[in-house]
This record gives structure tokens, C-alpha cells and sequence, in this order.
């Protein structure tokens, strides 16, 4: 009976932490007050875990994947209805129009493709499928461009973290400089494309 009892508390605990994974990644993708959510590093850092048993990696990236592509269809469906309204809107806590704007040049320069590549922007990954609503990119190739790079990200941030905790000893002493290392990678992108754009905007 002790057992029993114990298996179940074991179980509920893996279902909530396996709810609230796809919540988190799911908010970060189509919410836009998820764009602070570390999607990044979470992934990362799950991937380690699951060398230790839990989560089970394989699980963890079907759920990522499952999250990443609703959450970014959610994105788009908010900006085909209602995303013009954001940009007269001011910035507060939760929302940073330049983050929008971003978005929008990210989307301009690279078309559909710029739905794959924002998955691996932080920040930026949150609006371009709001931007994408919002100049009515045709929903079927927005999805095939959404499962693609959900997919891509899921899977090589996941897997990255996975194996190198198979293969590094002792890998949870240097995990925070590593996830800080994939924080300053990942944002890298965001910084060029805004000094990119702030250059074009004095020159103009």
C-alpha cells in the first residue's frame, strides 16, 4: 500500500512537471507576455536532466514539439485577428514594441523562412508568428515553416544538452556558464539585427 501510494505521488509529480514544460514553452512561442520565458536554456537544461532519468528525453521533445507548434499557430492566429492593434500600443512590463518591430524587419528580410530562424532568437521568436498573422502569410505554408523549425529547435537544443550530459563528467558544475554561454549566443542575433536597423535609421 506504502508503495503504491508512493508510486502515485512519483507519477503526479512527472505529469505536472511535464504540464508545466509544455506551458512554458508553449507561452514563449504564441503568448506574448512568454517572450521573457529562458526556452533556451530550459530545453538545455532538460536535456542534462534527462540523462538522470527524469525527464524522458524522447517525451520531453514530442510535448516540446507539440508546444512550439501550437504555440506559434496561437501567434498567428492572434495577429491575423487582432495584431494590428499592436503597434499604437505602448510598451509596458509584459509587451516591448521593439521586439514587434524587430520581428516585423526579421520577417520582411527573410520572408517565411524568418518563422524557422526565429526559433533560435530569443525574444524575437515570440512575435514573428504575430507579425506573420498580421501580413496574412497563407496559413498552410506558415505551418509547414512552423513544424519545420519548431521541430529543428526542439530537438537540437534538447539533444545538445542530452549528450553532453552523457558524455561530460560531472557536467552539472559547469552548466550555469553554459547555459550563459547559449544565452549570449542566442542573442547575438537580436543585437545585430537592432544595431542593423538603428544604422539604416540615422543614415535615413
Amino acid at each position: 500500500m506504502h508503495l503504491d501510494f508512493t508510486s502515485s505521488i512519483i507519477h503526479a509529480g512527472a505529469l505536472v512537471g511535464y504540464i508545466t514544460i509544455f506551458l512554458i514553452i508553449f507561452a514563449e512561442s504564441g503568448i506574448l507576455v512568454g517572450f521573457f520565458l529562458p526556452g533556451d536554456s530550459l530545453l538545455f537544461s532538460l536535456g542534462i536532466a534527462a540523462t538522470q532519468g527524469f525527464p524522458n528525453i524522447w517525451l520531453l521533445i514530442l510535448i516540446g514539439c507539440l508546444a512550439a507548434i501550437l504555440g506559434d499557430s496561437v501567434g498567428y492566429a492572434f495577429g491575423k485577428t487582432a495584431g494590428h492593434t499592436l503597434f499604437t500600443r505602448n510598451d509596458s512590463r509584459f509587451f516591448k514594441k521593439a521586439y514587434l518591430k524587430r520581428a516585423h524587419t526579421l520577417v520582411e528580410e527573410y520572408g517565411k523562412k524568418a518563422i524557422i530562424i526565429a526559433r533560435f532568437t530569443p525574444f524575437v521568436r515570440t512575435f514573428v508568428p504575430v507579425v506573420a498573422g498580421i501580413g496574412e502569410m497563407d496559413y498552410p505554408s506558415f505551418l509547414s515553416f512552423n513544424v519545420i523549425g519548431g521541430i529543428a529547435w526542439i530537438i537540437s537544443i534538447s539533444l545538445l544538452g542530452y549528450f553532453l550530459g552523457k558524455v561530460i563528467p560531472n557536467i552539472d558544475r559547469y552548466i550555469l556558464p553554459i547555459i550563459g554561454l547559449i544565452i549570449v549566443v542566442s542573442v547575438i542575433p537580436p543585437i545585430r539585427e537592432y544595431l542593423k536597423h538603428h544604422k539604416q535609421s540615422t543614415d535615413s
